[in-house]
């Protein structure tokens, strides 16, 4: 399993390590899944992403490429921007979900799913033009994910620049954050304020350091794997291989304000074709009324019949619920009352609407 330049950090506190995708990363510390979601939620939270790839897309081509590649609207980004996107197979399905950052309309940076970070470069080196230049820079970055109500303040200690001027999906790049050479932007994947910092591969421990110590006084903990799935989860945020996937689309997955169809894109025509003809699956929120714990993949059944599949599911630390997201049936996707399987029995749940929690973004 390879490793991040972080490994020692999360052994020095307490991490338990898993198999992730071919990293070894904490899945929590000692502190526990639970204490720190709700230490992301109450204060900040320091999570390590270098595991995600990232790549480089530039050339006098770019802004055209990058628009029929993308389900959303590249020509109108501005620099400095971040914004979310899709691409698509030509059936609508998710090759992968991720971020563009626009430094100019001849230079992009892009931020990919680490499970996915081959197949993506293959997907673009299979697509590009004359004009376009497609660099894998994955290998040249660490990143680390602050996140919580206290982001700003712990972040504003230790870096160069005035980190509340920075507004939501937008970034910095040359600025320093504890002397590192950082591309700084206000994202993050936990319904949280945030931000994720960029820097070189084998620069990040003083980073982490100083994050650290930054936080001490507001409570800062080290999270896992274990609550970013949990926190990205209670606020609606999907995941690829759950609520995303090369047969689940984005109009499935009720995320079509980010597929522009008034643009030329990969798998437009599909998702246009669907969009006229109403999907036939639906992304709905369900709270366990019997008990039990819904998980991936537990069977959804309503008038009688199954009719979809739990995507993600578990326990709630913000609600002190157990509650999950299942892809239904579009003719189903009304039914007030939804059962879910588990251990083979039948338990009763009940349609709530998602995301479960209200997301606090800096606008």
């Amino acid at each position: 399993m390879r490793r991040t330049i972080f490994y020692e950090k999360h052994l020095a506190h307490g991490g338990k390590m898993v198999d992730f995708g071919g990293w070894e990363l904490p899945v929590q510390y000692t502190a526990g899944i639970v204490e720190e979601h709700k230490r992301v939620r109450s204060a900040a939270g320091l999570f390590d992403v270098s595991h995600m790839g990232e790549v480089r897309v530039a050339g006098p081509k770019a802004e055209a490429w990058l628009q029929n590649m993308m389900t959303n609207d590249i020509t109108a980004m501005e620099n400095g921007q971040v914004i979310y996107t899709f691409m698509c197979y030509p059936n609508g399905g998710v090759v992968d979900d991720l971020l563009v950052y626009k430094v100019s309309t001849e230079n992009y940076f892009l931020v990919i799913n680490a499970s996915n970070t081959d197949k993506d470069v293959l997907w673009f080196h299979d697509h590009v033009t004359e004009g376009v230049t497609v660099e894998n820079l994955s290998p040249q970055y660490s990143e680390l994910a602050l996140q919580g109500p206290k982001a700003e303040e712990i972040l504003k200690k230790i870096a160069n620049f005035d980190p509340a001027s920075l507004g939501f999906f937008r970034f910095v790049e040359n600025v320093k954050v504890a002397g590192v050479d950082a591309l700084v932007s206000r994202t993050g994947y936990t319904g949280e304020d945030g931000f994720e910092i960029y820097m070189p591969w084998d620069e990040g421990a003083p980073v982490w350091d100083a994050v650290m110590k930054a936080g001490e006084e507001f409570g800062i903990l080290p999270a896992g794997l274990g609550c970013r799935d949990s926190l990205r989860f209670e606020a609606g945020l999907p995941l690829y291989g759950h609520e995303l996937a090369a047969y689940i689309t984005p109009l499935e997955a009720g995320l079509g304000v980010f597929v522009k169809l008034n643009t030329e894109f990969i798998g437009r025509h599909a998702l246009a074709a669907l969009k006229e003809n109403g999907v036939p699956r639906k992304i709905v929120g369900l709270e366990m009324i019997d008990k039990g714990i819904p998980r991936e993949q537990y069977e959804v059944r309503a008038q009688g019949r199954t009719v979809g599949r739990v995507t993600t599911g578990g326990y709630s630390p913000s609600l002190d619920k157990s509650i999950a997201s299942a892809l239904v049936e579009a003719s189903a996707a009304d039914e007030e009352e939804m059962f879910i399987v588990i251990h083979g029995k039948e338990k009763k749940a009940k349609k709530i609407k998602r995301p479960f929690y209200q997301k606090h973004y800096k606008r």
